[in-house]
């Protein structure tokens, strides 16, 4: 990847010393209100997003933030307050707001700060910042070299949505008065781009980009563009099919979306609120026997990789399903509580979860997922919010291709795909080796044995 200079920059307007000043303070004043215990963080953001379309720079945002927030604990009683002013009488201010709120609030007798035992002690250097000194031109520079490399694909690419360049990054520090102490700098970098193919009725868009901690590690922004147009092409001439039941198979990319729902249904809101499909599942299958799901919250540059969780408890590499029996739940200290149990150190969600099957093969690529498909629907999009956590019902609407003994016949749209979240969890029959990470989790494409289309 080029960037306009390989220099280090932090580009950050505040020091971690001076971070934790501010946090010193903020919790000095708590307890001279009267505060039982309390928690501050200080932080900041900034970074550089640049989009271009046709050709022309569109936009140049450049984004800087900060904020310290305060929770104030009077007995079980919570208060929180947040300021985007450092200054000491502004820090008091926030720190009054926040015990104020707590003096009036009902009391929790499951509330509080985690447990001085859960507490992180050792916290390793996850190499997760990597500052890209890149300027406003040069990342105008390789947002045009995508969308052109998008538009010269192919003469039906006709028109684009646009292409863009972000660099981002921020820090923080955080403490509270249980002797939780830390803080670390991150970083997210990302290009991408959304051309357009054919003209008149039959128009197909598609986007791709590519995120990582390091820009070094990007994709070119010459492939971005040429695999994005591959994409909107291959749309061309979609057709509605007549309505049926068949077996789909979910593209790398959005069968990260089934792990995130199995996540969401097993996180402790929901279960405690039972708000969930998978109400009581622990020790119980819920995936079939082939699965299993691991969480590893200390992957080097990993997108979900963290030392501790929102609320400075330790996190864990850990099994959460295996051989599709239901090992752990996601639990912050509130929700663990709230449930009887223990935090899993998932106060702010997972950790770089990886869902693999124990019968996917290192030839197990697309091609020979859809030979495993035979003759079904291969989903690429999905559109809408149709999950129902509570009773698992699912109903989204979908573009993809219809595949007929293993081979793609034509594009599909228009259409929409039903089942429930339970059911098509147990019905995975293989993972594919085309393992993709989206954000914190990654998987290959899944192949659901049935579930019902619906056409024209």
């Amino acid at each position: 990847m080029t960037t306009s200079s390989t220099r280090p920059a932090s580009g950050f307007a505040y020091s971690r010393s001076h971070f934790e000043n501010l946090v010193d303070a903020a919790l000095a004043h708590a307890k001279k209100l009267g505060a039982t215990d309390a928690g501050a963080e200080a932080s900041e953001g900034c970074g550089l997003s640049v989009s271009v379309r046709k050709g022309e720079l569109e936009n140049v945002e450049r984004n800087r933030d900060k904020s310290l927030g305060i929770t104030v604990y009077v007995g079980n009683r919570r208060g929180n307050a947040s300021t985007s002013d450092f200054s000491e009488p502004a820090i008091a201010q926030t720190v009054q707001a926040a015990y104020d709120i707590a003096r009036f609030t009902a009391e929790d007798p499951v509330g509080g700060l985690p447990d001085e035992a859960d507490i992180v002690v050792n916290q390793p250097d996850l190499d997760l910042f990597h500052p890209w000194d890149i300027d406003s031109e040069g990342a105008a520079k390789l947002a045009l070299e995508c969308e052109a490399a998008a538009l010269s694909t192919d003469k039906r690419i006709t028109n684009s949505e646009g292409a863009g360049v972000s660099a981002q990054q921020s820090h923080f520090f955080s403490a509270h008065t249980h002797g939780f102490r830390g803080g670390y700098a991150s970083s997210r970098h990302s290009i991408s781009v959304a051309p357009i193919a054919g003209k008149g009725d039959d128009m197909q868009r598609d986007a791709w980009y590519s995120s990582m901690r390091s820009a070094d590690e990007l994709a070119s922004p010459e492939s971005v563009g040429r695999y994005a147009a591959e994409r909107a092409l291959s749309r061309l001439k979609s057709r509605k099919i007549k309505t049926t039941q068949c077996p789909v198979l979910f593209e790398s990319p959005l069968a990260a979306g089934l792990l995130g729902g199995l996540v969401q249904a097993t996180s402790g809101g929901a279960l405690y609120r039972k708000s969930t499909f998978l109400l009581d599942s622990l020790g119980k299958p819920v995936l079939p026997k082939h699965i299993d799901v691991a969480e590893d919250p200390h992957v080097l540059r990993g997108k979900g990789s963290a030392p501790f969780d929102d609320e400075g408890v330790t996190t864990r590499a850990r099994k959460i399903v295996d051989a599709g029996r239901l090992e752990a739940y996601f639990l912050s200290t509130y929700s663990a509580r709230k449930l009887g149990m223990k935090t899993t150190g998932n106060a702010g969600g997972s950790h770089n979860l990886t869902l693999r099957s124990r019968l996917t093969k290192a030839g197990d690529d697309l091609d020979e997922m859809l030979r495993k498909l035979g003759t079904g629907l291969f989903v690429i999009e999905l559109m809408g919010q149709g999950v129902n956590y509570v009773t698992g019902d699912y109903s989204r609407g979908a573009s993809g291709f219809w595949v007929e003994k293993g081979r793609i016949a034509f594009p599909v749209q228009e259409i929409t795909i039903a089942g429930n979240l339970k059911d098509m969890l147990m019905g995975i029959q293989a993972v594919g080796a085309d393992a993709y990470n989206y954000g914190a989790k990654s998987t290959g494409s899944i192949l659901i044995d049935r579930m019902k289309i619906a056409g024209s």
